[in-house]
């Protein structure tokens, strides 16, 4: 078994900061990407940042500058920092990674319980 476990969601006033974290754990032999996805309902889910084992980066427009994604690859957890946030990033964010368990050939993809940002104006 394999858990993605969320947290640091919250009510936020625009321009604020709030800080995710997401821990894996489980039988977990290597993680490969892992990223912050989000959505609103009536919408489709959309990434919002993504990093590599290694530490390489991509961000959504919207949110460059502002959010910053990292990883703890000893504790098996991605952090998405955000500054300065919007209005329009209200939503709720998931944590996503791509983890190949222990006795596993391939990697598989798993997804958080999600967690809720909203920002007031």
């Amino acid at each position: 078994q394999v858990q993605l476990v969320e947290s640091g969601g919250g009510l936020v006033q625009g321009g604020g900061s709030l800080r995710l974290s997401c821990a894996a754990s489980g039988s977990i032999f290597s993680i490969n990407d892992m990223g912050w996805y989000r959505q609103v309902p009536g919408k489709q889910r959309e990434l919002v940042a993504r990093i590599t084992s290694n530490g390489n980066t991509v961000y959504t427009d919207s949110v460059k500058g502002r959010f910053t994604i990292s990883r703890d690859n000893a504790k098996n957890t991605v952090y998405l920092q955000m500054n300065s946030l919007k209005a329009e990033d209200t939503a709720v964010y998931y944590c996503n990674a791509f983890i190949r368990r222990i006795g596993a050939e391939l990697s598989l993809q798993y997804w958080g319980q999600g967690t809720q940002v909203t920002v007031s104006s």
